[in-house]
């Protein structure tokens, strides 16, 4: 009996150490919604690019304003789902959202998040617009695996993924936006199900 106790306290132990430098609390859910949001933002995109040639429009700018809306609403609709959906799980497994674990996780996913963000848009300035979406992808790939030692190590293959698929799309430029809707749509539906689906084992 009193070996029993030893090791449900040694697991106990283990479990709070985990817990301590590692944030647990990401919903599989989360990355499952996020990825159909980009999907039927890149439906969206999809549909302003064609109304845009159908109309023999000129008006480039436009059309770059009019993708720039539509990608932020997504990622602002993301965020807004992840912090409800985090916050939930979090305090279920009485976990702070806001700790010193947290903080280093954003700082280490931010950064690179930041520096893809600032290089597409000056990009977007120089007008090359192909190289956007491999950017994107390759940094938030960077991002996910900065990520990925303050929370869940399997979240770095995703991470790998978009960067691997990044290096591709650079191979097919004027294809972007089926590679973000594969990057930013099916890949994290598929994460976020296999994630789902290890939170229900636990």
């Amino acid at each position: 009996m009193k070996e029993k106790d030893y090791l449900k306290d040694l697991n106990e132990i283990k479990r709070i150490m985990h817990q301590s430098t590692r944030f647990v609390s990401l919903s599989g859910i989360t990355g499952v919604l996020v990825g159909i949001y980009a999907l039927i933002g890149a439906f969206l995109a999809r549909q302003s690019i064609i109304n845009h040639f159908n109309n023999q429009s000129n008006d480039i700018d436009s059309l770059i304003l009019t993708l720039l809306v539509i990608a932020l609403s997504v990622a602002l609709i993301s965020v807004i789902t992840a912090y409800i959906l985090t916050k939930r799980k979090a305090k279920s497994n009485n976990q702070s959202l806001w700790n010193a674990t947290v903080k280093r996780l954003l700082f280490h996913f931010m950064v690179p998040l930041l520096a893809g963000g600032i290089l597409s848009l000056e990009l977007l300035q120089m007008g090359f617009y192909g190289l956007v979406a491999p950017i994107t992808l390759i940094f938030y790939g960077i991002a996910l695996v900065n990520a990925s030692n303050f929370t869940f190590s399997n979240i770095k293959y995703l991470g790998l993924a978009e960067i691997v698929l990044g290096l591709i799309a650079i191979n097919y430029i004027g294809y972007g936006l089926y590679f973000w809707a594969i990057g930013f749509g099916i890949f994290h539906i598929i994460y976020g199900t296999f994630m789902y689906f290890n939170e229900r084992k636990s």
